[in-house]
């Protein structure tokens, strides 16, 4: 009788947000929306690296990307934020602590 052996853990084949984190994204995304500094975004599901870009218009470069690569977690950290230059803003492995450089674009002086 002929048994085939089935791997315990199988590598996922693309890299995906899960809910929460999403949660905490779009979170932002939609507060960033409501102060009128974003206006679209995207979402990429690759081998090695998931992104949620986001856009002041359409059909530009993305002002900011949000990048979760899970092969980075025990190094430098698995999420990263990359500014519209591709200059690394903040990068580590609480999805929450690295957002916070930009949620600090929502402070602004009242006069």
């Amino acid at each position: 009788m002929n048994v085939q052996q089935v791997p315990a853990f199988q590598a996922p084949q693309q890299v995906a947000f899960h809910r929460t984190e999403l949660g905490l994204i779009l979170g932002l995304y939609g507060r960033m929306v409501a102060a009128g500094e974003w206006r679209d975004y995207g979402i990429s599901c690759l081998k090695d690296v998931a992104i949620f870009s986001v856009f002041r218009r359409t059909a530009e470069h993305p002002l900011y990307r949000i990048e979760k690569r899970p092969k980075l977690r025990l190094k430098q950290g698995q999420y990263v934020i990359i500014g519209m230059d591709g200059r690394i803003l903040k990068r580590g492995n609480d999805l929450r602590q690295v957002l916070r450089v930009l949620e600090r674009k929502l402070i602004r002086a009242v006069e």
